[in-house]
């Protein structure tokens, strides 16, 4: 008896002892992020206690366990887009097993996209087996339950609550808000917020964005009716279709479809986008600032501007106008279609660079080829518009300019700005690529010298080979001169530093210049203390490190958190930000002297070294540049591409607060500043 007692003895304190080593170096928490109405992001986190590292999903075979991640429940319910990405690992060689392993420290995030498939299915289970090691080693086994809003709902404001089973906090509820991410550049997705106190929901800028660039296009579309390939054509179609039809309310609805066919040959032209994001979206995201398709527009538009000012004329082969003519021919609804068709393809000489300046815009704005066909359904509604309008108000054409000379006045000033833009192509291949060919000052030479002399054209100083004798100048045309005019004067101040704000996405920014500092200044007059190892002088002389591991490492030398500086040499929504946000006092004063600077170029094309080159393990492609290094940091790290992008961390690289992307409102941004900032300082 005495013997069983003793044994029951030596258990009970055999198990006691064995609870109060029990060890749980990783803490995990979990999220689900929206990307779109039916597919979202989950997120595991775990922060991993001083000393103790995990071992990756990717560690090769024949060293220690890798991670195990298991997603349970997926036959006609969700499916896996892709492989569990992970957060930053390190490398280290074991002499025990004679392999490399990957491990995390300090912290991991694991990422899984799913996309629905069962509309009513709201709950996702996943567990992950993993090996956790100090001086012994430990394996653990986490069960995570996520939550998924259904479809039908996730157009509210903001989701559920995602729970999150813990072994210290049994429950763990984070508070999630929808929140939709911008553009121009921009560029970027849905995703939805933890709330914390004091934090709100941003305004929803994309909404924003893609309502300014349809409204936007449907005013370039409205403008190239006023050529001389569309403006003659309006009075002569709405005529026929009265006059050719039985009734007026046949003639009518004849007029109306016409312009629909116009709206939906524009869409089409779309569809080949739709095809390529399908099968690469991060194509797609970077096609605005690809060297060779700016290469390409830059030659499209200097090429149409040469034909505007009258030196040659653009038309597709006849062919294709010959045989949309002749099926136009057919009568009833496909006659009118292709008698739409071949209106497109008769004025394209008009309407081309008009199609190729939409393009861009869409392009440059992040949003995808959803924005795209927006912005082309916007361009084509811009077109239709008055053929549909004049159909159901006809008495009004009478009151409609006659065609003449001012057409051909209108083609020309469209040849000047096309000019221009072609340049602004150009400078995005040449920011990408550091030529330094179009420094800020030669850009900024050539916009003044366009401007200028579309003035010196107003005002009937020079005449192109088709203008009309000019007896006067009509008050319209002068205003425009002087418009013109006073454009180019304010430029000038530009070549000698100035920020000139109206146009601050458009020229290179200040420190892609031949006189950073200004003219007439030296980099000795306005060094104000010596450039740490491996830092530059960015916007405004702002003190920056374009390496990640570089500008870490002097923030916890000097005591400052970190501002992540997602960018790009050729990207517009990041230079406005600079010159009209960064540059104002009280957001300078703290990017001075509160924070360290990291701005990493996600579009720059400098060769890894050989060394450093790697084959992505999220996406499978081949790492060979330092922007493509950088973009993936940016999307394992934080779930996203768009740029610019802004992260404040501390020294253990968490975020300070929620990371934001293009955000114009100063205000806005300074309190996210503040908010980041404050929270390092307790």
């Amino acid at each position: 008896m005495k013997s069983k007692l003793l044994i029951l003895f030596v258990a009970i304190l055999t198990v006691t002892g064995a609870k109060a080593q029990i060890l749980d170096p990783v803490k995990w928490t979990s999220k689900v992020e929206k990307i779109s109405d039916n597919e979202f992001t989950l997120v595991m986190e775990g922060k991993i206690d001083d000393e103790w590292h995990v071992y990756s999903q990717f560690t090769p075979d024949g060293g220690s366990l890798p991670m195990v991640i298991v997603y349970k429940d997926q036959k006609a319910n969700y499916s896996l887009i892709g492989k569990t990405s992970e957060s930053k690992t390190e490398k280290k060689y074991s002499d025990v097993f004679g392999v490399d392993e990957l491990f995390f420290t300090k912290r991991l995030v694991l990422k899984q996209k799913v996309k629905i498939t069962n509309p009513g299915w709201a709950k996702i289970t996943a567990t992950v087996d993993y090996q956790v090691c100090k001086e012994s080693c430990i394996n653990g086994l986490k069960t995570f339950t996520f939550d998924i809003p259904k479809i039908a709902s996730t157009t509210t404001a903001a989701m559920e609550a995602v729970k999150t089973t813990n072994a210290e906090n049994p429950v763990l509820e984070d508070t999630m808000a929808v929140a939709v991410a911008q553009e121009a550049d921009k560029a970027a997705e849905t995703k939805v917020k933890t709330t914390t106190a004091g934090d709100s929901s941003p305004p929803k800028k994309e909404q924003k964005s893609m309502w300014l660039i349809f409204l936007g296009t449907i005013a370039a579309g409205l403008l190239a009716t006023f050529t001389p390939c569309i403006f003659p054509m309006i009075p002569m179609t709405v005529s026929f279709f009265l006059k050719q039809s039985a009734s007026k309310a046949r003639g009518k609805f004849n007029a109306f479809f016409y312009g629909a066919c116009i709206v939906g040959i524009c869409v089409l032209i779309t569809l080949p986008f739709h095809i390529i994001e399908g099968i690469s979206g991060e194509v797609f995201a970077d096609i605005s600032t690809n060297v060779y398709l700016n290469i390409f527009f830059f030659l499209v538009f200097a090429v149409f501007a040469i034909s505007f000012f009258g030196a040659f004329e653009i038309t597709l082969p006849s062919r294709f106008a010959n045989k949309a003519d002749n099926a136009s021919n057919s009568g009833g609804l496909i006659g009118i279609f292709f008698m739409a068709l071949t209106l497109i393809i008769v004025s394209f000489s008009c309407v081309g660079p008009a199609l190729g300046l939409v393009l861009g815009t869409a392009l440059n704005s992040d949003g995808g080829a959803t924005v795209l066909s927006i912005a082309f359904f916007g361009f084509g509604l811009g077109m239709a518009i008055p053929f549909m309008f004049f159909a159901f108000a006809p008495s009004l054409l009478g009151h409609l300019p006659k065609s003449g000379g001012w057409l051909n006045t209108v083609k020309v000033v469209f040849g000047f700005v096309e000019l221009a833009l072609a340049f602004k192509f150009l400078s995005n291949a040449d920011l990408v690529l550091q030529w330094h060919l179009l420094e800020r000052e030669v850009f900024l030479a050539i916009w003044i010298a366009i401007f200028a002399t579309m003035a010196l054209y107003l005002f009937g100083k020079l005449t192109m080979p088709h203008d009309s004798p000019l007896p006067f100048i009509s008050v319209g045309r002068m205003l425009l001169g002087v418009l013109s005019l006073a454009f180019a004067v304010y430029m000038v101040p530009g070549l000698w530093g100035a920020p000139l704000k109206l146009i601050s996405a458009f020229p290179p920014p200040p420190s892609y210049s031949e006189s950073p500092m200004g003219v007439g200044g030296s980099s000795a007059a306005v060094v104000e203390t010596e450039l740490p190892k491996g830092a530059v002088y960015g916007p405004h002389k702002i003190i920056s490190f374009e390496d990640y591991e570089e500008g870490l490492a002097y923030a916890k030398k000097i005591g400052k958190p970190v501002m992540i500086d997602f960018t790009g040499r050729a990207c517009q929504n990041c230079r406005l930000t600079e010159n009209n946000v960064w540059s104002e006092e009280k957001i300078l004063k703290i990017l001075k002297n509160d924070i360290v600077l990291i701005s990493l170029f996600c579009d720059e094309r400098t060769e890894l070294a050989q060394e450093k080159k790697y084959v992505s393990k999220e996406t499978g492609a081949e790492i060979n540049t330092v922007g493509q290094k950088w973009s993936e940091f940016q999307r394992n790290r934080y779930g996203s591409n768009a740029r610019p992008y802004y992260v404040l961390i501390d020294h253990n690289e968490q975020t300070l607060n929620e990371p934001i992307g293009y955000t114009p409102n100063v205000d806005e941004y300074h309190a996210w500043l503040q908010s980041g900032t404050s929270k390092f300082k307790k």
